[in-house]
């Protein structure tokens, strides 16, 4: 049952490594007469009326299908037009995640990778043995390496992974540069074991002129980074005490998590059904720790809500009109509950399907969406 109870908590937060513009195109307006307009203009002319009426509807017309066409084909160019240095950045990276599927912290990471629509490999690291990994002294998923021409990176820490590849995207610098920004450090957890923490994780190292660019100012940047901190320190602790909170839907989960997962015969067998039990009983040792209600259904609601009232109702994401690194954050944490009773729970009960459905489209549409200034 200990070893089932280590597999789960590997799977689900806790064990995972700890924390992690297509800019908007505002479509000019259709420069269309009104038939209002033009027969105002020839209200003066008497005797040809209809004629000129027809006349104006005809030019106006003509006038919205060209500057229709127009703007069509100045969008294909745009794309067309992305900078070739840029793409250049992204095309030599070969890049490989070792992950748990069902591991929130990876899910981050997949769900920035794949709204970038940078191509990756995935390896799925058995959670018992972790032989995939074994050339890292860095234990924990995710890790992600990443080829540069002759020279290879190891990324660690889904936070670290993120804010290095976009200030990659975005600067241009190589990513052995990079890496160094974001030192190791060693510390002490609330049960006085020694952890790997990650300097400046939530911060992109951009010069003046490219933090411009990307945020338009300190404020987006500074809400940003808080909320991609409080995915993190907050939103991530709320998935094993909802996905474990009765015998029933620890069961549920880790049929999920045997499904998805890898696993021999046997520890598939063994993390169902021990594993299940062990982590219904150690859910109700995280919610005394992270000072959870007694219905831990309840604090999943407020963080969903708060998150949304966050974004507001004036923009369709925190980064405006496409995802920004705190949206795809939150959403990477929560689609690993999909398909769970707390998942479909959450959605009924609280204001966040509109926007979670939203980010789901957006990176489903990211290959063929972006276009310049997407990097930043």
């Amino acid at each position: 049952m200990a070893q089932a109870a280590r597999l789960a908590r590997a799977l689900w937060p806790g064990r995972c490594a700890l924390a992690d513009r297509l800019g908007g195109r505002s479509w000019p307006p259709l420069l269309v007469q009104s038939r209002a307009g033009f027969a105002g203009a020839a209200s003066g002319r008497q005797g040809r009326p209809r004629l000129l009426g027809a006349v104006a509807l005809a030019v106006g017309g003509a006038l919205g299908l060209y500057h229709t066409v127009r703007w069509h084909l100045r969008a294909q160019d745009l794309r067309a037009e992305l900078p070739a240095a840029q793409f250049s950045l992204s095309s030599r990276l070969q890049l490989t995640l070792y992950q748990y599927k069902t591991c929130p912290f990876c899910s981050k990471v997949r769900a920035f990778l794949d709204f970038h629509a940078l191509p990756y490999e995935v390896v799925e690291v058995n959670p018992v043995r972790r032989a995939e990994i074994k050339f890292s002294s860095y234990r924990k998923v995710p890790i992600l390496v990443a080829q540069e021409g002759d020279s290879s990176q190891q990324l660690n820490d889904s936070s670290v992974i993120i804010s290095a590849l976009k200030t990659h995207l975005v600067s241009g610098q190589p990513l052995e540069k990079i890496v160094t920004y974001y030192p190791p450090m060693k510390a002490l957890n609330d049960q006085g074991k020694e952890v790997t923490e990650f300097g400046n994780k939530y911060w992109l190292m951009l010069d003046e002129q490219e933090a411009r660019h990307m945020y338009g100012g300190k404020e987006a940047r500074t809400e940003e980074m808080k909320w991609r901190q409080w995915a993190d320190d907050w939103l991530v602790h709320l998935v094993s005490p909802n996905v474990y909170r009765t015998p029933a839907e620890a069961l549920a989960s880790f049929d999920y998590i045997v499904r998805e997962g890898k696993f021999g015969a046997v520890e598939g067998a063994m993390a169902k059904y021990v594993g299940a039990a062990a982590m219904y009983l150690i859910s109700k040792r995280l919610k005394s720790r992270h000072h959870l209600q007694d219905d831990v259904r309840e604090d999943l609601y407020e963080a969903a809500n708060k998150w949304v009232a966050a974004v507001g109702q004036d923009r369709p994401f925190m980064g405006g009109q496409t995802p920004n690194l705190a949206d795809l954050a939150v959403y990477g944490v929560l689609r690993v509950m999909e398909g769970l009773e707390a998942f479909n729970d959450m959605m009924r009960h609280t204001r966040i399907q509109a926007w979670y459905l939203r980010v789901e489209k957006a990176i489903a549409e990211a290959p063929t969406a972006h276009a310049p200034g997407w990097w930043g």
